[in-house]
């Protein structure tokens, strides 16, 4: 019998494998329910690891833990896109750089002294944030506020180092074992990505791409270096995959814009991660109608959290056909038809059987609750899932 690990790396070779792989991700699910002391009766004093042996699951390793740092001060710069977690195989520090940090409840203020005047952020993660399973804190404050802020904001990323963070990463790769791959998360998909992912809202980026597309282009040149030092050396880590991107969505990373300020970057993060003996994931969580050709040219191995309809348009069927066996699905699963709140058993039922149909031969496919398994998931389900993923049969590309 296969391991899961080996499982999982023949799925992504296009090679035999003697079960579907059933990698799910309960992470947020289990620290939601662990919090309430809501878990399974008997799981009630488990670790995740033991509950993933009990299952004969994989350990879903994609989506660090952001709440495991050293120091407090580890983790002030999360509205920059810098986290200073253990979990992440890079850290950051700052040249020329002051910090003003304040500290006023569950709000964590920080403002940056630069020459060209000063960049204020604020992040909250409060108690009902811990409860719920979340590692990530919420951005309350974004660091760019209008175009005057660019300049401020590329000097700040011209100023950034980027020093390994291998530690947590070898000793996590070693508890996980034979049950997953481990996953170093990098950046997001580009400089320009980031900026519209971390730096500004959405809605006042996608006023600034209109009047200010120059200005948007020079600080992302600016940002670049910071980009490849983060790439560079998470790819040089201990994990078996690196993690580049994520959020991309139909409305927010249009096909014009993802093609312009995406593909390119992560078409060359593929290439570096691909001569480094590692493979490139990128996390395809939102709607992604008509980006699924751009992802086929960006040539990445593994497309994260794929979620088929009724929770976007495109069935599973539809994606893989779309993807043709050229990028590995690690999803497939919306996370809706797990809550009892969205389907019925019956529906349930009906739904997951007709999921496996489009399975087809079952082949360069990771199963998995997309994007996560929800803290309310109706743990029978899963069980039942998995049953099934178990007597599928062997996969023969």
């Amino acid at each position: 019998m296969m391991t899961h690990r080996e499982r999982m790396l023949a799925t992504l070779r296009g090679e035999p494998t003697d079960r579907l792989p059933m990698v799910p991700r309960l992470d947020i699910w289990y620290k939601g329910n662990k919090a309430k002391g809501t878990l399974p009766d008997k799981y009630r004093n488990a670790t995740l690891k033991e509950i993933l042996l009990d299952l004969d699951v994989g350990y879903h390793t994609a989506i660090p833990d952001y709440n495991i740092y050293g120091d407090s001060l580890d983790i002030v710069d999360r509205a920059l896109g810098l986290w200073g977690t253990d979990t992440l195989p890079w850290k950051h520090s700052f040249r020329n750089i002051k910090r003003n940090i304040s500290y006023c409840g569950d709000t964590t203020k920080v403002e940056y002294i630069t020459p060209y005047g000063n960049i204020t952020t604020a992040t909250v993660f409060d108690e009902s944030m811990r409860k719920a399973g979340i590692t990530i804190s919420h951005v309350s404050e974004k660091a760019i506020k209008s175009v005057a802020d660019y300049e401020a904001v590329g000097y700040i990323f011209e100023n950034i180092e980027i020093q390994p963070n291998y530690e947590y990463l070898a000793e996590f790769k070693e508890y996980v074992g034979d049950l997953g791959v481990i996953c170093g998360r990098a950046a997001q998909g580009s400089p320009m990505h980031e900026i519209l992912h971390e730096l500004m809202p959405y809605d006042q980026f996608f006023y600034a791409y209109y009047d200010h597309e120059e200005e948007l282009k020079k600080l992302a040149g600016q940002m670049t270096p910071y980009y490849e030092q983060v790439l560079d050396v998470t790819i040089k880590s201990p994990a078996d995959w690196i993690y580049s991107g994520a959020n991309y969505d139909v409305q927010i990373t249009w096909p014009a814009f993802f093609a312009g300020h995406i593909l390119p970057y992560l078409s060359t993060a593929v290439d570096k991660a691909h001569a480094g003996g590692k493979f490139l994931m990128t996390h395809t969580d939102g709607e992604n109608k008509s980006l699924l050709p751009y992802y086929s040219q960006a040539k990445f191995d593994i497309a994260d959290s794929i979620c088929p309809a009724p929770m976007t348009s495109h069935t599973l069927a539809e994606i893989r056909a779309a993807f043709d066996g050229q990028i590995t699905i690690w999803g497939g699963i919306p996370a809706v038809s797990v809550l009892e709140s969205s389907m019925s058993d019956y529906e349930f039922d009906k739904f997951i059987d007709d999921l496996f149909l489009q399975m087809g031969k079952g082949d360069h496919l990771i199963l998995s609750i997309a994007d996560t398994a929800p803290t309310a998931m109706k743990f029978s389900r899963l069980e039942r899932i998995i049953k099934i993923a178990k007597e599928f049969g062997p996969v023969n590309p």
